[in-house]
């Protein structure tokens, strides 16, 4: 079974699993999407989520982000951690939006890259989850562990690297949904501590699992 075959097996088990494949950050607006990615930096989802509602009622435009004082930004994200510096890109993007993308979040990556604070895993999500651009990888910690677990790339932990061999592995049109339940499935099953393998359904695809499996027949 080639790579690519094997990854087509974990694609549809995956959906199986975790049939949603959604992003876990909550966010009505395209900017606020950008936003919440930058602070999940260095802190869960969860935390995020717990924030950015009163975040968003303070600032509830773009235009209200961009006149923003950063200093009242740092007290509502301050529990995000690395709050200085989040909340300098969050204001910096704001008013780089408006002021060179016309109020719109940009819908490629060389643009999407000029923003403060936005690096590939965040142009990447925005991307697919705002413009559903196919052959999209949102290579964050759980995609990263999880597909050189599975042998879909080759182990290493460079984001560039996982990003350019999963694309040559996985359907575009399924791959940023992939990273989704890569982050759903590395919470619940495959995690960074323990790979619960007996609770997984990836088993029959999995390299770890079945050189495990070798050396314990071996």
């Amino acid at each position: 079974m080639t790579k690519k075959e094997r990854a087509l097996h974990i694609v549809e088990e995956l959906k199986n699993v975790y049939p949603e494949g959604l992003c876990s950050l909550q966010y009505p607006k395209p900017h606020e999407l950008l936003f919440a990615v930058r602070l999940s930096a260095q802190c869960t989802d969860e935390r995020v989520n717990q924030v950015t509602p009163a975040l968003y009622a303070r600032f509830p435009t773009l235009e209200a982000f961009a006149q923003a004082d950063a200093h009242e930004v740092e007290e509502l994200i301050h529990s995000c951690g690395f709050f200085r510096a989040k909340a300098h890109d969050i204001v910096a993007s704001a008013q780089m939006l408006l002021s060179d993308f016309g109020g719109v979040v940009p819908d490629n990556m060389e643009d999407l890259l000029k923003l403060p604070g936005v690096g590939r895993k965040t142009a990447n999500l925005i991307l697919g989850d705002v413009y559903n651009t196919p052959g999209v990888v949102v290579a964050d910690t759980h995609c990263i562990r999880i597909a050189g677990r599975l042998g879909l790339t080759d182990g290493t932990k460079d984001p560039g690297k996982v990003e350019e061999q999963l694309r040559k592995v996985l359907p575009g049109e399924e791959s940023n949904n992939f990273c989704h339940r890569m982050v759903l499935h590395g919470r619940a099953v495959c995690t960074a501590r323990t790979p619960f393998c007996d609770k997984c359904t990836l088993r029959p695809w999995c390299k770890l699992f079945n050189e495990g499996e070798k050396k314990n027949k071996g």
